[in-house]
């Protein structure tokens, strides 16, 4: 398991996007972009342990760590539960993994073509895990995504692996004249 900060030493998504617009140096596209996400009714805890820079357009690593859990309590219901909220969890922000060394592009259409996860130990959905998520390759507009959900006591609960097309258009650049 990856050494990173406790949730409780991290912001929440919403506190992050809250920031965000609060910088008047936001590009309004962007702001749109960003009270978009933050209108949707997310039935998961996130704190990202490394949020992306907006204000840069520069490459960075395809790698993504983020504190989640439900929202709510699931309780000691059947595992099958938690492993189905860890689908849902597995899901969010996978694919856009792939996309964090090509930041020239603007995301015009993304989707999953498959999505497989292999349950390795018991865990609680509605308790704080590590989702480490990783892209080792993206081309011929398509990305590949492995990830893990770690406990908080260090267990490898859940590895995810995610395939998607991902379909850019590049952003345009402002001229130097």
């Amino acid at each position: 398991m990856p050494t990173v900060p406790p949730p409780e030493e991290l912001l929440t998504q919403e506190e992050l996007i809250q920031k965000f617009l609060q910088n008047p140096n936001v590009a309004e596209g962007y702001r749109k972009r960003l009270t978009k996400i933050q209108a949707q009714d997310v039935p998961i805890d996130i704190k990202p342990v490394n949020p992306p820079d907006i204000f840069s357009s520069e490459s960075q690593e395809p790698k993504q760590l983020f504190w989640v859990r439900a929202r709510g309590y699931i309780g000691e219901t059947d595992m099958k539960v938690h492993c189905c909220v860890a689908a849902y969890i597995s899901d969010y922000a996978f694919l856009g993994t792939a996309l964090l060394p090509h930041r020239q592009y603007r995301v015009k259409f993304m989707v999953s073509l498959d999505h497989s996860m292999w349950f390795h130990a018991p865990f609680r959905a509605d308790h704080w895990m590590l989702y480490e998520c990783e892209s080792p390759w993206a081309g011929g507009c398509r990305g590949l995504v492995q990830g893990r959900l770690w406990r908080r006591d260090g267990v490898l609960a859940v590895t995810c692996a995610q395939e998607g097309v991902i379909r850019v258009e590049q952003t345009p650049t402002q001229s130097k004249l």
